[in-house]
């Protein structure tokens, strides 16, 4: 599976059209994304069959919410449940960078049926394993990791051994500068089945059409 995270319009109806699985839709990339708009969602659910996962976070830096946040990040997907969303990407870390085992549990209970991903806050705890075991406990789906370092390829030992222990589990979702260049070394080694780009090449500022294909020829040769 591949999922392309899409910061902008452009970038999500390029991935939309593309042979991706499905994408990551968020807005503020420069902040690692946040909550896009939803008159946009709804634009691009009016046009594209291919599932459109949410990003739910009101603000960058941290993952530790007020309370004024946290009611924010709940009518936000209960709105965009309501319009349709197939899935949707959050994490909210408490004390220690430990995973919010209240607050994630309320999430994933307003999501219902609506698959959840826990994003790349797992890689700010201080365990991997235990949040991992946590995040399975709390219903997540998938979790979007880079094996706790800054890239997928300076992770990808951790990788290889939470896709051993975890992955018949909860989905692991490579991702953290995932490229065409890099990812059949990188399934070679972790033996990753999900991946995760923004598939933005260097240089150039929206998905780029021929780089998900490339990629999704390794991914899924038999596409």
């Amino acid at each position: 599976m591949l999922e392309i995270a899409c910061f902008e319009i452009t970038s999500a109806e390029t991935a939309l059209l593309s042979v991706a699985d499905r994408i990551e839709f968020c807005s503020e990339q420069h902040l690692g994304g946040l909550t896009p708009d939803i008159e946009e969602f709804r634009y691009l659910k009016s046009i594209y069959s291919k599932p459109i996962y949410v990003m739910i976070r009101p603000v960058g830096g941290g993952f530790m919410y007020s309370e004024r946040e946290f009611r924010e990040m709940r009518r936000s997907l209960l709105e965009f449940k309501h319009a349709g969303a197939n899935g949707f990407v959050f994490g909210i870390l408490g004390n220690g960078n430990s995973v919010d085992m209240q607050r994630n549990s309320e999430l994933v209970e307003l999501a219902g049926a609506v698959p959840c991903t826990f994003h790349r806050a797992i890689d700010r705890t201080p365990n991997l394993e235990t949040g991992v075991q946590n995040l399975i406990k709390l219903g997540f789906r998938a979790v979007l990791t880079s094996g706790g370092k800054e890239t997928a390829w300076e992770g990808r030992e951790q990788l290889k051994d939470m896709i051993a222990s975890y992955a018949h589990r909860i989905d692991i979702l490579v991702g953290g500068g995932v490229r065409a260049g890099n990812i059949s070394e990188l399934k070679k080694i972790t033996e990753g089945r999900h991946f995760h780009s923004s598939a933005i090449p260097q240089y150039e500022s929206f998905a780029n059409e021929e780089e998900i294909r490339r990629m999704q020829m390794v991914v899924r040769p038999d596409y």
